[in-house]
């Protein structure tokens, strides 16, 4: 018993060791034309308007979950473990099987939403430049020790954890290299993670590696299409008319 206690007494020292030493705390940042306008340099650099152009995309994250996103009509179709979900995004609705077995009541409510919150996140990783204009987002420069223009960007309002922040680092052509986050699930604030690795899809820049940290998110399997068939999938799969 006194050498559990010992274990979790230094693993608790070591907890708020890591929290003193990496907490950083949230700059505030200046709002107004200059950080809008540092805002459009870095959509233009990913060419953001080749990207909504896209109709369907299809990627995998960390390969464990996997999307094909009708993007023009927000749909899209979830895969994780031995589930599968076609969700309306705007109305977070759908259907859901698991192993091929179509779920009813409350099973199928909880997939959709696991569906849903699954998208939010791992369509963020995907392309989170694009979302720097999205409704309840801000915009502010910050400068940085050496001078340069960083943007900060938070999200007031959407998604699964609306108020979440994030600080761009941007290269001498406004493409993102990293960013830092204050986000509601990660104790410490300015945690940082690369961007990297981005690879052109129908004109659109899209980054397809992440490190944070020791931990890599991979952003893998990315394929565009302009219907279902493209990706071998039934023309009807988005048919959500029952729900």
């Amino acid at each position: 018993m006194k050498k559990t206690l010992y274990v979790l007494l230094i693993l608790f020292s070591v907890g708020v060791i890591i929290f003193f030493l990496i907490d950083e705390s949230m700059p505030e940042g200046k709002s107004g034309p200059d950080a809008e306008a540092l805002a459009e340099r870095m959509l233009v650099a990913i060419n953001v308007e080749a990207w909504e152009q896209i109709p369907f995309i299809s990627w995998s994250f960390r390969d464990a979950h996997h999307y094909v996103w009708d993007k023009q009509n927000h749909l899209v179709l979830v895969k994780w473990e031995d589930y599968e979900a076609v969700i309306d995004l705007n109305l977070i609705k759908g259907k859901a099987t698991r192993s091929g077995k179509a779920l009813e009541g409350a099973e199928r409510e909880e997939a959709v939403l696991n569906a849903w919150a699954f998208f939010c996140n791992d369509s963020f990783w995907l392309n989170a430049p694009a979302k720097a204009f999205d409704d309840g987002a801000t915009r502010k420069i910050v400068v940085d020790e050496n001078g340069s223009d960083q943007l900060l960007i938070q999200y007031e309002s959407g998604g699964v954890t609306p108020g979440d922040a994030y600080l761009w680092q941007l290269d001498e052509n406004y493409l993102p290299v990293s960013y830092k986050m204050w986000v509601s699930i990660i104790p410490f604030g300015g945690v940082k993670s690369t961007w990297s690795d981005w690879k052109e899809f129908d004109g659109a820049m899209i980054s397809t590696s992440h490190n944070l940290g020791p931990l890599e998110i991979a952003v893998r399997d990315i394929k565009t299409g302009t219907s279902l068939q493209d990706f071998g999938l039934a023309p009807n799969l988005f048919d959500l008319s029952f729900q």
